[in-house]
Order: structure tokens, then C-alpha cells, then sequence
């Protein structure tokens, strides 16, 4: 498939209306790479200046249900049976049944075909999406009518979102116009019978983008092919998430919101274990892009061990249930 020919998939392309009507290879090439580079002395002092932040002792019951609120509850083994997704879907609809005030997460996350027993599991009107990874997760090495069908299949076994992967082959030897195609490809295959889209999630696996400006080039990629998140990692790949690089996903995601008014969303996943480290994220993500994306539509953490530490901190709590504002109160 050419540029041309994606174009065609989605003639509302958001490269269209940023680039210009002569969207080609050349064009889209010289936006990437005229685009600042990073300064990534900066990037980390302002990384770190932000982890060393506190939470007011009154915020940290809503910081931990907000944590929950904005996880997906994951499971990608390849030794995964139905069984193990019913009992990681029992896990977010009651994380903790000692508590039922405890919030349910976003979304459950599982290979495609464990799809139709999440869905079962979870019933109509949980209020829990099921994600599932496709495109040949996690190293996106296959023909892009596989990535294709993957994803079709996915979205007809019930998926509310798609998480899929980019082709770092094809972005790391500059071959932007290729992962632009499949990117948009993957976003029409998103498509529902009724002319609605699961939410598509374009996961950059930064770990092996190698550079800050990478990481750069390839947010702004997949925003301008439709993306509706963009995320840093498959959690098999070290490093996984890391607050820098999050944060200069934020950064684009900012930019593009005041270019455009359209809102993005960023999934760090991979790494992020305890509730302290998460709330340097919550932090990370109020001062970057304001308290609006602290929202399960616009945030996510990518986790399989985070929701237990962030239930055992909640039970610690002796304070009862948090009614203040709604916001992280930054000391």
C-alpha cells in the first residue's frame, strides 16, 4: 500500500490537513525530521524535578483510586487459557471484594483470540473495555495482510481497542511513509460493521527507538496516521516505560492539542510496579497536559503488578473514603 493509497482509506487524514493536499514520502520525511530535537539534558532534569514531587496526604485515597480508574489489566503469556482471563476479568470488575468502593479498571488487555472470553466474562455494561494486542505483537514482524486480519479478527470477537505495534524496522531505517501506510491500514481495520472504530492504541516500543528524538519522530507519526494513543511499550522490551520518555510523549501530545484542539491520549507500560512510582506519572501527566487527561479516555498505565501494590497502599489508608477535589494537590 502507498501513501497515496492510505490516503484514500482515511481522506480526513490529520497529515492532510498538517502537511498539506501533496502528502507523499518526501513531504512527510522532511516534517519528521524537521522537527526540534530534543534536548534530553532538559527533558531529564524535568523528569526528575517532577518524580521528586509529593501528593498532599488528603489526595492520596483519590490519587490511588485514580490509578485504578486508569489501568489496564494485563495478560500476555503465551501460556494464557480462558481460565486465566476469567480470573484477571473477576480482578477488574472487584479488585479488591474485601472493598467494593474500590473502583473498577479501564480496560482488561489479552492476546486477540482470548477476546471472546473476556467478553463473556465481563457481560454487557461493566464499564471495563477489553483490549487486545494485534499486528503481530509483540515484534510486529509479519506482512501487513496479517496485521490485518489479526486486528479484524479482534475487533469482530468483541475488542473495544486494538494496541498495536509499529513496524522499528521499517521507522529506524527511515521508511516513515511504510509505518504511516499500516498505521492508517490497521486504524480502517478498526472499523465496525456499523461504521463506529475500536480505539486504536500505536505502540512505539521506545526501547528500541534508541534516541529521545526517535521517540519524537515516531509520537508525531502515529498521531498524524490516526492514532488515538500512542504507547510506549509492549513491556517486553527493556527499557519499558520510563518518566522521561513519557514525558516527552505528554509534550507532543500538548503540542498537538493546542495545533489541532484534538485530544490524544499516552499509555506508558511496562515497568511502572508501585503505587509511588504511578503517582509521579499522575504528577508527570497534571503538569504536562493538565488534570483533564487524568482520564481513562485520554490515560493509561499498561500493567499486570502495579493494581496490587496500589490496593495494598489503599488498604493502609485509615483515613476512610477520600470526598476532596478531584485533582493532585502538588506540595
Amino acid at each position: 500500500m502507498t501513501i497515496e493509497q492510505a490516503v484514500a482509506l482515511a481522506p480526513a487524514s490529520r497529515a492532510i490537513d498538517l502537511i498539506g493536499g501533496d502528502l507523499t514520502e518526501k513531504s512527510l520525511r522532511l516534517h519528521l525530521e524537521g522537527l526540534p530535537g530534543v534536548d534530553a539534558v532538559g527533558l531529564e532534569a524535568r523528569a526528575a524535578g517532577l518524580g521528586t514531587r509529593s501528593i498532599k496526604t488528603t489526595s492520596k485515597a483519590w490519587a490511588l483510586d485514580t490509578i485504578i480508574r486508569l489501568i489496564d489489566l494485563t495478560t500476555l503469556e503465551g501460556a494464557d487459557t480462558p481460565g486465566k482471563v476469567q480470573s484477571l476479568v473477576a480482578k477488574a470488575m472487584t479488585p479488591d471484594p474485601s472493598d467494593l468502593t474500590t473502583p473498577r479498571v479501564a480496560a482488561v488487555c489479552v492476546y486477540g483470540d482470548m477476546v471472546p472470553y473476556a467478553v463473556k466474562a465481563l457481560g454487557p455494561n461493566s464499564g471495563v473495555n477489553v483490549a487486545a494486542v494485534a499486528t503481530a505483537f509483540p515484534s510486529g514482524r509479519a506482512s501487513l495482510p496479517v496485521k490485518l486480519a489479526d486486528t479484524r479478527d479482534a475487533v469482530a470477537a468483541g475488542a473495544d481497542e486494538i494496541d498495536m505495534v509499529i513496524d522499528r524496522g521499517a521507522f529506524l531505517s527511515g521508511r516513515y511513509g511504510m509505518v504511516f501506510d499500516q498505521i492508517v491500514a490497521v486504524k480502517e481495520a478498526c472499523r465496525r460493521d456499523d461504521g463506529t472504530y475500536a480505539h486504536l492504541k500505536v505502540i512505539l516500543e521506545t526501547g528500541e527507538l534508541n534516541t529521545y528524538d526517535n521517540v519524537r519522530r515516531a509520537s508525531w507519526l502515529a498521531i498524524l496516521a490516526g492514532g488515538d494513543f500512542i504507547k510506549t511499550s509492549t513491556g517486553k522490551v527493556a527499557p519499558a516505560a520510563t518518566l522521561p520518555v513519557t514525558l516527552l510523549m505528554l509534550q507532543v501530545v500538548r503540542d498537538w492539542h493546542r495545533l489541532t484542539g484534538e485530544r490524544i491520549g499516552v499509555k506508558p507500560a511496562g515497568g511502572i510496579r508501585s503505587s509511588k512510582d504511578a503517582i509521579k506519572y499522575l504528577v508527570t501527566v497534571a503538569e504536562t497536559v493538565g488534570e483533564e487527561w487524568l482520564d481513562p479516555r485520554l490515560f493509561r498505565f499498561g500493567a499486570s503488578s502495579l493494581l496490587n501494590d496500589v490496593l495494598l497502599q489503599r488498604q493502609k489508608m485509615t483515613t476512610g473514603r477520600y470526598s476532596g477535589p478531584d485533582y493532585v494537590t502538588i506540595d
